[in-house]
């Protein structure tokens, strides 16, 4: 594993209030029997307990034993390995997924196009997918390249790729966009490729005011939501 991408996996596990956001835009669409595509160390899936399965997956060796760990104990939680470029959808049908959600995590595959079509013929009739990328392809800087992205999103862009793989979008929105400025700052500018640990916490204990953005539809943002059904 890179050791950039081990590096944010930690910054952000101590994330709670923005983790929370980032569910919570997505929770109306999650469904019962949940596939969680990169779990990383399980920050996001510590908020679906409640589901009655969840498989939470991985490619990395790592995760995969710190997520085994962690969600020791819960029999409604088993934790798999999953490569994108190569999605296994006959065994993932076996578990009837009606949700899959993929946070920060398409971004890194290659040919996503194909990754989303194997995760449409993996869930049953009407599934759902809930994703949460990075938006703005004039963002992308030296910390997306540290954290191996191959792009950042354009909403046409986005919904294109969706469309193509089977999916029908129900919903598409633009979200954060006071972390654009911080963002631009530290990958176009300062050209680093770690967000600095003191201000990825300050923006997280401001996340509680930042959600006024939820109510207002945004022109723009720093990650785009999207969910599709499964057509």
């Amino acid at each position: 594993m890179d050791n950039t991408v081990g590096a944010t996996l930690d910054i952000f596990a101590n994330t709670p209030n923005l983790n929370r956001w980032i569910f919570d835009r997505l929770s109306p669409w999650v469904g019962r029997r949940v596939l969680e595509v990169g779990a990383g160390l399980g920050t996001i899936t510590a908020l679906m307990l409640d589901r009655e399965l969840v498989v939470a997956t991985e490619i990395e060796d790592e995760f995969l034993a710190k997520l085994r760990a962690v969600m020791a104990g819960r029999p409604n939680v088993t934790v798999e390995r999953l490569d994108l470029n190569h999605v296994p959808a006959d065994a993932l049908r076996a578990h009837r997924l009606d949700t899959v959600i993929c946070v920060n995590v398409l971004e890194h595959v290659d040919n996503d196009l194909a990754a989303l079509a194997g995760l449409r013929a993996s869930v049953v009739p009407g599934g759902r997918l809930c994703l949460y990328v990075p938006a703005l392809p004039w963002l992308y800087g030296t910390i997306d390249k540290g954290l191996l992205h191959f792009r950042r999103y354009g909403r046409g862009e986005l919904a294109g790729r969706l469309r193509d793989a089977g999916w029908r979008i129900l919903h598409m929105s633009y979200m954060n966009l006071l972390g654009i400025p911080g963002w631009f700052l530290n990958s176009r500018v300062l050209r680093r490729k770690l967000l600095p640990v003191k201000q990825v916490a300050l923006y997280d204990k401001l996340t509680p005011l930042l959600r006024v953005e939820d109510r207002i539809p945004l022109p723009i943002g720093m990650s785009l939501v999207a969910v599709g059904e499964a057509s």
